[in-house]
């Protein structure tokens, strides 16, 4: 059985993000059409499906180095931004999103909150995102055959 470390990022957040717009527990807010992401950002999001793809990645992010805190979520999807004609300083990004995203993944269950910690992934949540990368790997491994000895 793969794990999410070994699957590609990209093709595991796309597929997940995919899933998660079927699940009715998540859905983007209504303010989420017209905010950006963070201070850094110039505009806003230009795929309408950024919210899922967000809640995707933070569910990956947070099997990979849970139990994770809202402020390292916020450095970690901030970015660098230009201020007049000195250096650019890192801003982070917008906690709200973060924080209602992180609320509808719980009231999935996929994750959980650990005090004093952050938030951890459940048993549950392990379970889809290493179905998902199963799913994946076996796909890659048709294209690349040398890739089944890895599953």
């Amino acid at each position: 059985m793969a794990k999410v470390y070994d699957v590609p990022a990209d093709e595991l957040i796309v597929k997940l993000a995919e899933q998660l717009k079927k699940d009715k527990k998540i859905e983007p807010p209504a303010w989420s059409a017209f905010v950006k992401t963070g201070a850094h950002a110039g505009k806003i999001p230009q795929n309408r499906d950024w919210w899922f793809t967000r809640c995707a990645s933070l569910l990956r992010k947070i099997y990979l180095h849970g139990p994770i805190g809202v402020s390292d979520l916020k450095v970690a999807y901030g970015g660098r931004k230009k201020i007049g004609y000195n250096l650019s300083h890192h801003k982070d990004a917008g906690g709200a999103i973060i924080r209602h995203a992180l609320h509808q993944l719980e009231a999935a269950g996929y994750i959980t909150k650990m005090p004093a910690k952050g938030r951890a992934m459940t048993s549950e949540g392990t379970k889809k995102l290493d179905r998902l990368a199963t799913e994946i790997h076996k796909e890659l491994a048709k294209a690349v055959p040398a890739l089944q000895r890895y599953a």
